[in-house]
């Protein structure tokens, strides 16, 4: 899409084309413009690395909120 834009074409009928609207459009262009594959590849597998480890640290805090309950109980 970006490069299309940069080959003439004009936002408002790319971003209709591809079912993405113009603000959205400026800020993918804001966020990832200068990056190659490589790095995109990289970002996209760091996010999911944070997603995982996000979910990882949820799955513990209520693991950990449980057993403190049945501690509390016994108490």
């Amino acid at each position: 899409m970006r490069k299309e834009v940069e080959l003439g074409a004009k936002v408002g009928e790319t971003c209709r084309k591809h079912g993405v609207s113009e603000p959205t459009y400026y800020k993918w262009k804001s966020l990832y413009s200068g990056m190659t594959v490589p790095h995109l590849a990289q970002l996209r597998e760091l996010q999911d690395e944070n997603a995982r480890l996000k979910r990882m640290h949820a799955d513990l805090a209520l693991m950990h909120n449980a057993l403190k309950d049945v501690v509390d109980r016994k108490l």
